[in-house]
Protein backbone atom coordinates (compact mmCIF):
# COMPACT_ATOMS: atom_id res chain seq x y z
CA UNK A 1 0.00 0.00 0.00
CA UNK A 2 2.92 2.34 0.70
CA UNK A 3 4.25 3.22 -2.75
CA UNK A 4 5.60 6.73 -2.17
CA UNK A 5 8.90 7.19 -0.37
CA UNK A 6 11.25 9.92 0.80
CA UNK A 7 14.94 8.95 0.91
CA UNK A 8 17.43 10.65 3.20
CA UNK A 9 20.07 11.15 0.52
CA UNK A 10 23.31 12.77 1.65
CA UNK A 11 25.38 11.89 -1.39
CA UNK A 12 27.35 9.10 0.29
CA UNK A 13 27.70 5.41 -0.54
CA UNK A 14 25.05 4.22 1.89
CA UNK A 15 22.37 6.74 1.02
CA UNK A 16 22.99 6.31 -2.72
CA UNK A 17 22.51 2.55 -2.34
CA UNK A 18 19.34 3.17 -0.34
CA UNK A 19 18.09 5.49 -3.07
CA UNK A 20 18.59 2.77 -5.67
CA UNK A 21 16.84 0.30 -3.34
CA UNK A 22 13.86 2.64 -3.02
CA UNK A 23 13.69 3.30 -6.77
CA UNK A 24 13.58 -0.44 -7.40
CA UNK A 25 10.82 -0.86 -4.82
CA UNK A 26 8.46 2.15 -4.89
CA UNK A 27 6.44 3.93 -7.57
CA UNK A 28 7.43 7.46 -6.57
CA UNK A 29 10.61 8.50 -4.75
CA UNK A 30 11.69 11.91 -3.52
CA UNK A 31 14.99 12.83 -1.87
CA UNK A 32 15.96 15.05 1.03
CA UNK A 33 19.29 16.33 2.37
CA UNK A 34 20.38 18.57 5.22
CA UNK A 35 22.97 21.34 5.33
CA UNK A 36 24.04 21.46 8.97
CA UNK A 37 27.48 23.01 8.63
CA UNK A 38 29.22 19.68 8.09
CA UNK A 39 32.93 19.79 7.27
CA UNK A 40 32.31 17.51 4.31
CA UNK A 41 29.82 19.84 2.60
CA UNK A 42 31.19 18.56 -0.71
CA UNK A 43 28.68 15.71 -0.28
CA UNK A 44 25.89 18.21 -1.03
CA UNK A 45 27.44 18.85 -4.45
CA UNK A 46 28.10 15.16 -5.09
CA UNK A 47 24.48 14.26 -4.43
CA UNK A 48 23.28 16.43 -7.32
CA UNK A 49 25.75 14.73 -9.66
CA UNK A 50 24.55 11.33 -8.47
CA UNK A 51 20.92 12.28 -9.08
CA UNK A 52 21.69 13.45 -12.61
CA UNK A 53 23.68 10.30 -13.34
CA UNK A 54 20.95 8.01 -12.02
CA UNK A 55 18.42 9.69 -14.29
CA UNK A 56 20.71 9.31 -17.32
CA UNK A 57 21.85 5.73 -16.67
CA UNK A 58 18.59 4.24 -15.40
CA UNK A 59 15.60 5.57 -17.39
CA UNK A 60 13.10 3.37 -15.56
CA UNK A 61 14.22 4.89 -12.27
CA UNK A 62 14.24 8.38 -13.72
CA UNK A 63 10.49 8.10 -14.31
CA UNK A 64 9.98 7.44 -10.59
CA UNK A 65 12.36 10.07 -9.26
CA UNK A 66 10.53 13.12 -7.98
CA UNK A 67 11.43 16.33 -6.20
CA UNK A 68 14.62 16.90 -4.23
CA UNK A 69 14.56 18.84 -0.97
CA UNK A 70 17.47 20.58 0.77
CA UNK A 71 16.82 21.68 4.36
CA UNK A 72 18.90 24.32 6.16
CA UNK A 73 19.77 22.87 9.56
CA UNK A 74 22.61 25.24 10.41
CA UNK A 75 21.34 25.35 13.98
CA UNK A 76 22.49 21.72 14.43
CA UNK A 77 26.05 22.70 13.58
CA UNK A 78 25.81 25.69 15.88
CA UNK A 79 24.90 23.60 18.92
CA UNK A 80 27.25 20.74 18.07
CA UNK A 81 30.80 20.49 19.32
CA UNK A 82 32.09 17.70 17.11
CA UNK A 83 34.77 16.82 14.57
CA UNK A 84 32.03 16.70 11.93
CA UNK A 85 31.11 20.34 12.39
CA UNK A 86 34.43 21.87 13.48
CA UNK A 87 38.01 21.70 12.26
CA UNK A 88 39.49 19.34 14.83
CA UNK A 89 41.23 15.99 14.89
CA UNK A 90 39.06 12.88 14.94
CA UNK A 91 39.43 11.05 18.24
CA UNK A 92 37.61 8.81 20.70
CA UNK A 93 35.81 10.45 23.62
CA UNK A 94 35.63 9.38 27.24
CA UNK A 95 32.13 7.97 26.65
CA UNK A 96 33.47 5.51 24.08
CA UNK A 97 32.02 7.33 21.07
CA UNK A 98 34.10 9.06 18.40
CA UNK A 99 33.93 12.85 18.39
CA UNK A 100 32.38 12.61 14.91
CA UNK A 101 29.09 11.73 16.63
CA UNK A 102 26.65 14.64 16.18
CA UNK A 103 24.10 14.26 19.02
CA UNK A 104 20.53 14.15 17.78
CA UNK A 105 21.46 14.34 14.10
CA UNK A 106 19.45 11.36 12.82
CA UNK A 107 16.61 12.15 15.20
CA UNK A 108 16.33 15.65 13.73
CA UNK A 109 16.84 14.43 10.16
CA UNK A 110 14.00 11.95 10.39
CA UNK A 111 11.71 14.39 12.19
CA UNK A 112 12.16 17.03 9.52
CA UNK A 113 11.89 14.38 6.81
CA UNK A 114 8.62 13.20 8.33
CA UNK A 115 7.26 16.76 8.25
CA UNK A 116 8.15 17.06 4.56
CA UNK A 117 6.75 13.59 3.85
CA UNK A 118 3.48 14.49 5.58
CA UNK A 119 3.12 17.58 3.40
CA UNK A 120 4.05 15.70 0.23
CA UNK A 121 1.85 12.65 0.82
CA UNK A 122 4.78 10.25 1.24
CA UNK A 123 4.34 7.31 3.58
CA UNK A 124 7.84 5.80 3.81
CA UNK A 125 11.10 7.29 5.06
CA UNK A 126 14.24 5.50 3.87
CA UNK A 127 17.60 5.98 5.60
CA UNK A 128 21.04 4.42 5.37
CA UNK A 129 21.48 3.86 9.10
CA UNK A 130 23.33 0.69 10.00
CA UNK A 131 24.59 -0.95 13.18
CA UNK A 132 26.77 -3.61 11.56
CA UNK A 133 29.78 -1.84 10.03
CA UNK A 134 29.43 1.57 11.72
CA UNK A 135 31.07 4.01 14.14
CA UNK A 136 28.87 3.15 17.10
CA UNK A 137 26.48 6.09 16.82
CA UNK A 138 23.46 5.37 19.06
CA UNK A 139 21.04 7.11 16.67
CA UNK A 140 21.92 4.54 13.98
CA UNK A 141 20.69 1.61 16.05
CA UNK A 142 17.63 -0.40 15.10
CA UNK A 143 15.91 0.10 18.46
CA UNK A 144 16.34 3.89 18.21
CA UNK A 145 14.75 3.98 14.78
CA UNK A 146 11.91 1.67 15.69
CA UNK A 147 11.10 3.89 18.66
CA UNK A 148 11.28 6.99 16.44
CA UNK A 149 8.94 5.39 13.89
CA UNK A 150 6.35 4.96 16.64
CA UNK A 151 6.84 8.54 17.87
CA UNK A 152 6.57 10.01 14.37
CA UNK A 153 3.44 8.02 13.56
CA UNK A 154 1.80 9.13 16.79
CA UNK A 155 2.92 12.72 16.43
CA UNK A 156 1.74 12.99 12.83
CA UNK A 157 -1.44 10.99 13.49
CA UNK A 158 -0.64 8.99 10.36
CA UNK A 159 1.47 5.89 9.76
CA UNK A 160 5.13 6.72 9.04
CA UNK A 161 7.23 3.72 8.03
CA UNK A 162 10.98 4.04 8.60
CA UNK A 163 12.91 1.67 6.33
CA UNK A 164 16.62 0.97 6.91
CA UNK A 165 17.68 -1.55 4.24
CA UNK A 166 21.34 -1.51 5.34
CA UNK A 167 20.72 -2.05 9.06
CA UNK A 168 22.11 -5.59 9.19
CA UNK A 169 24.53 -5.39 6.24
CA UNK A 170 28.26 -4.86 6.49
CA UNK A 171 29.97 -2.61 3.94
CA UNK A 172 30.90 -5.52 1.68
CA UNK A 173 27.23 -6.52 1.53
CA UNK A 174 26.30 -2.90 0.81
CA UNK A 175 28.54 -2.92 -2.27
CA UNK A 176 26.97 -6.24 -3.26
CA UNK A 177 23.48 -4.79 -2.81
CA UNK A 178 24.34 -1.96 -5.20
CA UNK A 179 25.48 -4.52 -7.77
CA UNK A 180 22.29 -6.54 -7.37
CA UNK A 181 20.20 -3.41 -7.92
CA UNK A 182 22.01 -1.77 -10.81
CA UNK A 183 24.88 -4.01 -11.87
CA UNK A 184 28.36 -2.72 -12.60
CA UNK A 185 27.05 0.68 -13.79
CA UNK A 186 25.63 1.41 -10.34
CA UNK A 187 28.74 0.16 -8.53
CA UNK A 188 30.89 2.41 -10.74
CA UNK A 189 28.58 5.34 -10.13
CA UNK A 190 28.87 4.84 -6.37
CA UNK A 191 32.66 4.56 -6.59
CA UNK A 192 33.16 7.64 -8.73
CA UNK A 193 30.49 10.08 -7.64
CA UNK A 194 29.44 9.48 -4.03
CA UNK A 195 31.31 10.93 -1.07
CA UNK A 196 31.83 9.35 2.35
CA UNK A 197 35.07 10.91 3.68
CA UNK A 198 34.52 12.87 6.90
CA UNK A 199 37.21 15.38 5.92
CA UNK A 200 35.60 16.20 2.58
CA UNK A 201 38.78 15.14 0.74
CA UNK A 202 38.29 14.40 -2.96
CA UNK A 203 41.90 15.00 -4.00
CA UNK A 204 42.90 11.34 -4.11
CA UNK A 205 41.24 8.61 -6.20
CA UNK A 206 41.35 5.07 -4.81
CA UNK A 207 39.87 1.87 -6.23
CA UNK A 208 36.91 2.33 -3.84
CA UNK A 209 36.42 6.04 -4.63
CA UNK A 210 37.64 9.38 -3.34
CA UNK A 211 38.71 10.19 0.20
CA UNK A 212 41.50 10.81 2.68
CA UNK A 213 41.93 7.03 3.20
CA UNK A 214 42.43 7.57 6.96
CA UNK A 215 39.18 8.70 8.61
CA UNK A 216 36.66 6.16 10.00
CA UNK A 217 34.33 6.59 7.01
CA UNK A 218 37.13 5.91 4.54
CA UNK A 219 38.28 2.90 6.59
CA UNK A 220 34.81 1.35 6.43
CA UNK A 221 34.34 2.09 2.74
CA UNK A 222 37.79 0.78 1.77
CA UNK A 223 37.64 -2.41 3.82
CA UNK A 224 34.12 -3.16 2.62
CA UNK A 225 35.14 -2.71 -1.02
CA UNK A 226 38.15 -4.96 -0.57
CA UNK A 227 36.02 -7.73 0.94
CA UNK A 228 33.39 -7.25 -1.78
CA UNK A 229 35.90 -7.52 -4.65
CA UNK A 230 37.67 -10.48 -2.99
CA UNK A 231 34.36 -12.36 -2.95
CA UNK A 232 33.55 -11.64 -6.60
Amino acid sequence: MNQRALVLFSGGQDSATCLAWALARYDHVETIAFDYGQRHRVELQCRLTVLDSLRAAFPAWAAKLGADHLIDLAVLGQVSDTAMTQDRAIAMQADGLPNTFVPGRNLLFLTFAAAVAYRRGLQVLVGGMCETDYSGYPDCRDNTLKALQVALSLGMATPMVVETPLMWLDKAATWALAESLGGTPLVDLVREQTHSCYLGDRSARHDWGYGCDACPACDLRRSGYQRYTAAC
